[in-house]
């Protein structure tokens, strides 16, 4: 059962290929001219992920499934609602557990949308709304294109974030643009996009790790490592776990008591809870761009790795309690 969710499969190459970038990054940072140079290649890259999230995503699949509308109200009341609302009270744990720029991150990931293969094959594991998680999942996607960086100027500008016209053009520029492009030239490259996935997503991971590498050597360069302790790093990762296990718990008993059915529980579930990598990491480069980003994203990649493992244990079990009364039967 478990060998539907790729990064389960012993250690997943991707997760491996991002602690050793931050290694790379760390022995070796790119200083001066050379991150310059990393920097624009990153931008370049972002452009191309987005270019092909664009030509993948089926806009027909996605405007069919919107007719079960309370299913997604729920799943993206949950990401752009109640997790930014979470993310916000968060606050009470600067500066005895979290540092300021820790809990910015903290923040940030409570802004991005869901994950779309993830949740989708969690929500399969777990024998759920396949269909209902598609579009959830893809339309958490497309909207967090414009509704992170909202929210982002909305909450973060209390914390002393700049939020500048000039991010709004790189978000247009950088993400919003390529994805369109994608679109449209999903008439003509879509069916070779989907044809060539698995050399695609060495593109996507690739452009990941090059952020990541940029991003970490923004970081060595201002001193990351000295702002940071064991107990910091563990502290992040408690608040990390409190704030999963609460969605966790909300995504799970509230549409009980609202009445959809354990189908649709399930793609609650998993794409409530869930927080893209994928989108996060790119934007946040073009978002913070004079921030401590190494910090930013730390608490995304560390959410990242607990929700894998959290989730996927939990869709296990739920697999195995929803086959049992078939079996009785």
């Amino acid at each position: 059962m478990l060998a539907k969710i790729p990064f389960l499969n012993r250690l997943d190459p991707f997760l491996v290929g991002i602690v050793l970038t931050v290694a790379v990054a760390a022995a070796l940072p790119a200083h001066g001219v050379g991150l310059d140079v990393f920097t624009w290649a990153s931008k370049i890259a972002i452009g191309l992920l987005f270019f092909l999230y664009g030509a993948r995503l089926s806009t027909a699949e996605a405007v069919a499934g919107l007719r079960h509308w309370r299913l997604h109200a729920t799943i993206l009341a949950v990401t752009f609602v109640i997790f930014p609302l979470l993310g916000l009270a968060a606050k009470v744990f600067v500066p005895w557990l979290l540092t300021e720029p820790l809990y910015l991150g903290v923040l940030y990931l409570c802004l991005l949308p869901s994950t779309v293969q993830s949740s989708i094959a969690l929500v399969s594991v777990a024998r759920g709304n396949i269909p209902g998680a598609v579009v959830s999942a893809s339309a958490s996607s497309l909207l967090g294109i414009l509704f992170t960086p909202a929210l982002v100027a909305v909450t973060m500008s209390t914390q002393g974030v700049t939020f500048s016209s000039a991010a709004v053009l790189d978000i247009v520029l950088m993400l919003l643009v390529p994805f369109v492009a994608g679109q449209v030239m999903r008439r003509w490259i879509g069916g070779w996009v989907t044809a060539h996935g698995k050399p695609l997503k060495l593109v996507d991971r690739g452009s990941i790790l090059l952020v990541v590498y940029v991003a970490f050597s923004r970081g060595m360069n201002e001193g990351i490592w000295t702002q940071l302790s064991v107990l910091r790093l563990l502290a992040l990762a408690g608040v990390c776990i409190l704030l999963l296990a609460i969605v966790l718990a909300l995504t799970w008993y509230a549409p009980a008591k609202l009445g959809f059915s354990y189908e649709d529980r399930t793609a609650i579930l998993f794409c409530g809870s869930t927080k893209s990598l994928a989108t996060g990491l790119p934007m946040a480069t073009v978002l913070f761009p004079g921030e401590p980003i190494g910090l930013i994203i730390l608490p995304l990649m560390l959410f990242h790795q607990i929700q894998l493992l959290v989730c996927a244990a939990i869709a296990a079990r739920l697999a195995k309690q929803s086959a049992e009364p078939a079996l009785q039967g």
